[in-house]
Parts: C-alpha cells; sequence; structure tokens
C-alpha cells in the first residue's frame, strides 16, 4: 500500500526519535493526518511545503494515538487487575474504555491546539474557525 502525502516521512520521525517499524508509522500517520486534517479543515490540502509546526504535531499525534492504541486493543475485554493471594481478577468495563476514548479525543485536541495555534499558510491561520 502506497502512503502518500504524508506531512512527516518516516526518514524525519526516526531523526526526531521515533521508534515505531515503517508499517506501524504509515498507519498512524495516516490516522495523525486525518485529525489534522479534519482541525484544520483541509488548510494543508495541496501545501508543497509542510511548516515545521505541523511536522512536529503530527509527531505527537502519532505518539499519542499509539499509546492509547495500544491501551485500548489491551482493555477491551481483558484483565484491568489481578491479585494472586486472594485471586481476585477484575476486567476493564465500559465506562473505563469510554473513558480512555474521552482522554484521547481531548489529548489530541490540546496537541494540535498547542502545536499549530499562530501557524499561518497561504495567508490563513491553520486552526482559524472564526470570523476577522
Amino acid at each position: 500500500m502506497d502512503f502518500n502525502e504524508q506531512y512527516l516521512t518516516y526518514a524525519e520521525y526516526r531523526a526526531l526519535g521515533g521508534t515505531l517499524t515503517e508499517t506501524s508509522f504509515n498507519i498512524l500517520e495516516y490516522e495523525a493526518r486525518k485529525q489534522i486534517d479534519l482541525r484544520t479543515q483541509n488548510r494543508l490540502k495541496n501545501v508543497l511545503e509542510i511548516p515545521k509546526e505541523v511536522k512536529l504535531c503530527d509527531f505527537h499525534l502519532i505518539n499519542r494515538i499509539e499509546y492509547y492504541t495500544n491501551n485500548l486493543n489491551n482493555s477491551g475485554g481483558t484483565i484491568a487487575s489481578e491479585s494472586i493471594d486472594g485471586y481476585s481478577v477484575s476486567y476493564s468495563s465500559s465506562a473505563q474504555i469510554s473513558e480512555l476514548i474521552r482522554s484521547k479525543n481531548y489529548e489530541l485536541q490540546d496537541i494540535m491546539l498547542n502545536d499549530l495555534f499562530g501557524v499561518i499558510v497561504n495567508g490563513t491561520h491553520l486552526i482559524f474557525n472564526g470570523v476577522e
């Protein structure tokens, strides 16, 4: 599968200290890029040179998406805690999973606001949604 129009290349990701395999990176970068596109209302489409702030935002999003993906995969109907001596097992509840998803959405929005606030591309603020 070909991943085109990435905001952050795998080589740039590795140079920033990323540790994912290229396949995992491509999948998570696509998800991070879609989050950025949603928040910026596609203002980066057809931009020839992606600003460094966007590249760093993409890097931060990839790391957090990986974190939440691993936690969601590990919490869906699996053991949340276990005690050996008294043998007690508890499983993740749907409330815990819902809270994890809410935390993910909030944190991704916060990353984009912090990383992209004030960034101007083609004369327009990336996360500007109001009236001048």
